[in-house]
This record gives structure tokens, C-alpha cells and sequence, in this order.
């Protein structure tokens, strides 16, 4: 089975990527993370300029799967990793239909506070556009 796991550097992100760990060590995993330049902080495009938040992105991303490709080695799996550049839901959904994936593992949320009460915003537009299952791992 293809399994599609979405990594944000959260803690239900990390959930997701565990639990895709635990419960299918014998399937093909693959990691996505999205840059999503819509989310930079207040000024950063006219500070730094696209290119620059490109490469910010690119890095924190390379750092994200390194840490991905160590949990796993922990659980004796390997995975795939993919950097995706878009809206989050969206690329995700998109990326598991051109590859056939089977089912998309994320985690709940990837905020804090308050906010944390409720499905992300980001899981919840992958479940309501998804065709293929969808794990939410809290």
C-alpha cells in the first residue's frame, strides 16, 4: 500500500508521521511537506524577496525530512520524502492523485492554543477533498 504522510513541524504532524510508522512499517511511505509562501511572517517577501523565502523554506524542509529519515531508520523503515510548494491541502490532495496513493495520513492540527480545540483547517479540507482515506492522528 502507498501511504502519504503530511509533515509540518508540529506535534500532531510528528504524531501522524509515528503512527504511519507504527501501524505500516511494510508499506511505501511518503513524506510531503508544503512550502506555502502565502504563510510568511509580515513583510519577510519585501525584506528578503521570493527567491530568499524559496531557499528559507527549502532548508527548514531539509531538516524536517532528515529528522523524518531518523525516526524512521528507529522503526526500521525507509521513506520517501517529497517538497511540495503550494497551499497545503490542496498540494497534498493533488500529489496523492497523481501518484495513486492509497491512503493520507495528517495530523489533526498544526497550531496551538485555542485553536487547538478544533481539526485543523488544513486536515479538514483534505478529508473533504480527498478520494482516498484519510488517518487524522492526534
Amino acid at each position: 500500500m502507498e501511504l502519504l504522510v503530511a509533515l509540518d513541524n508540529s506535534e500532531p504532524g510528528w504524531a501522524a508521521l509515528e503512527y504511519a510508522l507504527a501501524e505500516h512499517p511494510e508499506d511505501d511511505l511518503t513524506v510531503v511537506h508544503v512550502a506555502d509562501l502565502t504563510r510568511s511572517g509580515y513583510g519577510e517577501f519585501a525584506h528578503l524577496g521570493t527567491e530568499a523565502m524559496h531557499e528559507r523554506q527549502r532548508a527548514d524542509a531539509t531538516e524536517l525530512f532528515d529528522e523524518a529519515r531518523e525516526r524512521a531508520a528507529e522503526h526500521g523503515c525507509e521513506i520517501t520524502t517529497e517538497l511540495l510548494v503550494g497551499q497545503p491541502a490542496s498540494a497534498i490532495v493533488d500529489y496523492a492523485a497523481e501518484r495513486d496513493v492509497d491512503r493520507i495520513v495528517v495530523g489533526s492540527h498544526g497550531r496551538s492554543g485555542v485553536s487547538r480545540v478544533l481539526l485543523g483547517s488544513v486536515a479538514e479540507r483534505i478529508v473533504r477533498r480527498a478520494s482516498v482515506p484519510v488517518t487524522i492522528v492526534r
